[in-house]
């Protein structure tokens, strides 16, 4: 399991350079106004992809659950069968497609308030149909991936996907030097999505031949079963669109595209932090999902405490930082398009992240692995729609930060809800899991947030060497506090002890 969640979190390596690099120059080529038509674009679209009511998820664990009983023909059918649904659900998105299109055109496109010439809605128009039928064609491409998730097999999955975002790259950089326009933008996307799909589907015949990647007919048994979990699947990305992807339209309904950008720039950053947590998610959902077919509890309760634990200090190590650094941390690297006022947004969100994160990355996955999904997906839905509720009423008197402040409050009432019911589900007193995730890792983090704060107030960090330095610092600090306090004799994870261990079996 380590081996595939250190697999997932070099991928997530590579993606943060990669995205650091381009969300840079797309902003900066692009310029603010452009930049914040993007976003709205992007936000837009969003909607398009809950059309796929979780199929591929309700894969993974079908899957999965198939190979816990060394079922091949169980999960076969059941690839068969999240094809065709998808298939026909994407059909539906490109329909729904349309009605969104005309949303766009007359609220924003042609609205007094965005002002924009005809060179702009033009491509505008053309970027939101590209991406509208990359999201719809996208649905069947996400399939291969759940096959290798279910496998366990995610070094051929993340080679995959990095050699991906080395393609994104290299034709983002390229075709907007060329053009620049969002219709070149929308265009890299979807190559890069379509070379994706081809490469996976080859890797993945000569891994798991046993596995044909083809549609079945569609058997309403096998469908409900899908569906059933996808539902629940559905209900999660809805609250995930409402709580992180529709802030932007919030903000483009209110306000200006160029604040559209501002509060991408302090949004962006959460994108990478979220996927680094899921690293471990992807992995730990189908793992639950196989000890749940065996009845191993005692395992499933240790899952929980083990990447719990580690979840947190991830988050609290890169979230301090950000939260004393983050808009030093902007300035740098947006370069001459950041706008200062993204900074305290960026703050504002981090704090509320620093709870939610762990939770989303482990505790929510093991719970759907485990054949729990409603509380998660009913949370999740609330939390989302009382984001959208609390940003539609705080833009208006509070401008971007209240869409920032509508996010926070609902992650972190959500976050404590469901520490909660996690906790009943598996027999695990709130306090218990507290004490073992936050216990150590909360007191480990005290002296590095110490030399955070004496930099920030002594003689500051800005600019790329001198917050490198910083983080570097802090980062050798809360390593030596992790390996020699936080994990030092810890029932699940002792480092020194596994050093120990294997140089007995080296003297041996």
């Amino acid at each position: 399991m380590l081996k595939n969640i250190s697999s997932n979190w070099a991928l997530n390596a590579l993606q943060i350079l990669v995205f650091m690099v381009l969300a840079r120059f797309t902003l900066n080529v692009l310029g603010q106004e452009t930049f914040g038509i993007w976003e709205a674009v992007i936000a837009l679209a969003g909607p398009l992809q809950l059309m796929i009511l979780g199929v591929p998820m309700a894969t993974v664990r079908a899957i999965s659950r198939a190979l816990g009983r060394e079922d091949d023909q169980e999960a076969q059918e059941a690839l068969g069968q999240s094809l065709t649904l998808t298939l026909i659900l994407a059909g539906g998105a490109l329909a729904a497609g349309g009605l969104l299109w005309w949303g766009f055109e007359e609220r924003l496109l042609d609205s007094q308030r965005w002002a924009l010439d005809s060179n702009a809605i033009l491509d505008a128009r053309t970027a939101l149909a590209i991406v509208l039928i990359n999201l719809a064609v996208g649905f069947c491409l996400r399939l291969p991936y759940a096959v290798f998730e279910a496998f366990h097999d995610f070094i051929p999955r993340n080679l995959i996907m990095g050699a991906g975002m080395l393609l994104r790259l290299g034709l983002t950089v390229g075709a907007l030097t060329w053009e620049t326009s969002l219709r070149t933008l929308a265009l890299v996307q979807a190559l890069v999505a379509v070379a994706e799909f081809s490469a996976a589907l080859v890797v993945l015949r000569k891994r798991h031949g046993s596995i044909r990647f083809w549609p079945a007919a569609l058997s309403l048994g096998q469908a409900k079963n899908l569906l059933s979990f996808g539902v629940f699947a559905f209900l999660l990305n809805m609250g995930a669109l409402l709580a992180f992807k529709v802030d932007a339209l919030v903000v483009a309904n209110h306000m200006q595209p160029t604040d559209v950008a501002v509060y991408g720039m302090a949004n962006k950053i959460f994108d990478p932090l979220i996927n680094l947590l899921l690293a471990i998610g992807m992995v730990v959902m189908p793992a639950a999902a196989t000890m749940r077919a065996r009845n191993q509890e005692s395992e499933l309760k240790d899952l929980l405490f083990k990447w719990s634990k580690v979840a947190v200090f991830i988050v609290l190590t890169l979230g301090s930082y950000l939260l004393v650094f983050g808009p030093e941390f902007l300035a740098w690297w947006l370069g001459d398009e950041y706008d200062p006022a993204a900074g305290p947004l960026l703050q504002v969100l981090m704090a509320s992240f620093l709870l939610f994160l762990p939770v989303r990355g482990v505790a929510l996955p093991i719970l759907l692995g485990s054949g729990n999904p409603r509380g998660p997906a009913i949370g999740l839905l609330a939390m989302g729609l009382g984001n959208l509720v609390l940003s539609l009423i705080l833009v208006r008197s509070h401008g971007i930060l209240g869409v920032a402040l509508g996010t926070a409050i609902p992650n972190v009432i959500f976050s404590l809800f469901f520490i909660a019911s996690a906790g009943k589900t598996f027999k695990v007193r709130p306090a218990e899991w507290t004490a073992y995730a936050l216990g150590r890792v909360g007191l480990g983090l005290l002296p590095g947030l110490a030399l955070l704060l004496l930099i920030k107030f002594g003689p500051g960090a800005n600019g790329f060497w001198p917050l490198v330095a910083v983080g570097l610092a802090f980062v050798a600090l809360q390593s030596s506090i992790a390996l020699f306090f936080v994990w030092r004799g810890d029932p699940h994870v002792d480092p020194l002890q596994v050093l120990r261990d294997r140089r007995r079996e080296g003297q041996a």
